[in-house]
């Protein structure tokens, strides 16, 4: 009703001035008349006169302009925003904290002049994203020695270097040909592959053939192709540790593609992470935005559909549904109630007051480090998610990026799966392996900030139960995430743009990019 009345305003006037009193032109041929609103209490000024010069302190909506509205300002709502406001659409982003960025941001949380990622830390994918690579700054990268390591009880640890030959190096001689033979197509093929697996689900492959040789290994469940494949522990708990980042359990359908994505991801673009924190890669997106002509307006929760346009929510379908469920049919309702959220996570940051001591000192050589042991072991904490002997995944930015902590301290993160809404305290079960593969590790401890599923959810309400991916990753739901029809709702100008949209969980920008693509599309520009 609201927007049937701005369009027949439209209809008569040619120009909106928003604002509590008249606009102050002193030419007599300009009149206005004065509307209020009493759904905003926003006072309208509008006029008939189409050569209206701009007004210092008035916003002025010309008649054919186009508005978005974007709940929420993580990476993919930036994204979102940009691709809009960069076609003309005068775009607002809107976000409940008052720190910008959602999961990509960086705060002191242990002790001052310790900065800790809040969400978000490590990059392969932002590396290899077609939408930051067409952005028109730099962002500050940071490329450590090797991607990932992942310590041994033998007291080594096997790295995956940025070289395919450095990495086959520390294999066991039974399975650096086949690591080469499963590994090198798709390294050789990853530009290829990164545009197809990022780029639309229902879209005609430019590279057909490389997408289907990927699925043949892809489409396996992490657990089975790990023992078809290799015979030596080395490499075994290699691609099983890097295959959690699935957050499914191993034994799943196409667990295996997110090891082989990342895995490649290492050999070519690497693990990168960000000068300064996750912080420095908002920052500059807003920035980029406003030079654009959008803008975000921070403390402003959304608790029912905003009046534009466009709406594109970088929220999971449970805000959706909260937000907007009166707005949508019921049979899509119904599909937003299906959809599935995966594990949580329990995270513990630290301020440490030295690097951590690894028995295997070429773990020092990576920014992230997998903590878990053998591939059995693995497999059966991600498929139990016990208290027993967590799988961990580490974080240690402060080796590569001296801005994190003061002089001679150190920073890292830790955190393994858990239920889904989980409340048990995990800390002494993720220090217990940390120190499993470093015994002083304890002894570097100044301080810590833990998170637990709950903390994550109040901080960031898309992390339902404290799920990092924005829902379960399975086939269905990387298919039909969150529904058949993708971004768009039952609503006609809504969309949804966040993780829980494809192409998933991840820092690269595409979800939101897809989704303002579609929406730009059903809006003829």
């Amino acid at each position: 009703m609201v927007r049937a009345a701005m369009a027949k305003i439209r209809s008569v006037y040619n120009f909106v001035f928003i604002g509590p009193g008249r606009p102050s032109l002193n030419e007599p041929q300009f009149s206005f008349d004065r509307i209020h609103s009493p759904r905003t209490q926003d006072v309208l000024w509008i006029s008939r006169t189409s050569n209206l010069p701009s007004v210092f302190g008035w916003m002025i909506e010309s008649v054919g302009m186009s508005t978005a509205t974007i709940i929420g300002s993580g990476p993919n709502g930036l994204s979102a925003a940009i691709v809009l406001a960069a076609s003309g659409v005068r775009t607002t982003v809107l976000e409940r904290n008052g720190q910008i960025g959602g999961g990509c941001s960086t705060a002191e949380v242990t002790q001052p002049g310790f900065l800790h990622d809040l969400g978000s830390s490590t990059y392969p994918l932002g590396a290899a994203s077609p939408f930051y690579g067409s952005l028109p700054f730099t962002i500050p990268w940071i490329q450590p020695h090797a991607a990932f390591a992942h310590p041994l009880d033998d007291g080594t640890a096997v790295v995956l270097e940025h070289s395919i030959e450095e990495t086959i190096d520390q294999l066991d001689a039974c399975d650096r040909k086949a690591y080469r033979s499963l590994i090198e197509p798709v390294v050789s093929n990853f530009a290829a592959l990164v545009e197809e697996i990022l780029g639309p689900i229902l879209h005609i492959p430019e590279s057909p053939f490389v997408l289907v040789r990927f699925g043949l290994s892809a489409l396996l469940p992490a657990l089975s192709l790990a023992r078809s494949h290799f015979a030596g522990e080395r490499a075994r708990s290699l691609f099983a540790g890097v295959s959690t980042h699935s957050i499914l359990p191993l034994e799943t359908t196409a667990s295996a593609a997110v090891g082989l994505t990342l895995i490649a991801a290492g050999h070519t673009r690497g693990w990168p992470i960000l000068r300064g924190g996750a912080q420095s890669l908002t920052d500059p997106l807003v920035r980029h935005l406003e030079n654009l002509g959008g803008r975000v307006e921070t403390g402003r929760e959304v608790t029912e559909l905003p009046l534009s346009d466009l709406v594109l929510a970088d929220i999971t379908p449970r805000q959706l549904l909260r937000i907007a469920g009166s707005h949508l049919s019921t049979d899509y309702r119904k599909q937003l109630e299906r959809f599935r959220y995966g594990p949580g996570a329990f995270k513990i940051d630290y301020a440490l007051n030295a690097a951590i001591p690894w028995t295997a000192r070429e773990c020092l050589r990576a920014a992230t480090v997998h903590i878990g042991g053998s591939l059995e072991e693995i497999a059966q904490a991600e498929r139990t998610l016990s208290l027993n002997k967590p799988f961990v995944l580490l974080g240690q930015p402060s080796l590569f990026d001296s801005s994190r902590a003061p002089s001679g301290r150190h920073t890292a993160w830790a955190y393994c799966h858990v239920p889904n809404g989980s409340t048990e305290d995990y800390t002494e079960s993720i220090e217990r392996q940390i120190v499993r593969f470093a015994p002083e590790f304890r002894d570097c401890i100044l301080s810590r900030s833990v998170s637990t599923p709950k903390d994550l959810e109040n901080w960031n309400p898309n992390l339902v139960g404290g799920d990092i991916l924005g829902g379960a990753m399975n086939v269905r739901q990387l298919l039909f995430r969150p529904t058949r029809s993708l971004y768009r709702t039952s609503r006609s100008g809504l969309y949804l743009c966040g993780a829980s949209t494809p192409p998933g969980g991840g820092v690269h920008g595409m979800c939101g990019f897809h989704a303002a693509k579609m929406a730009l599309k059903d809006l003829n520009i």
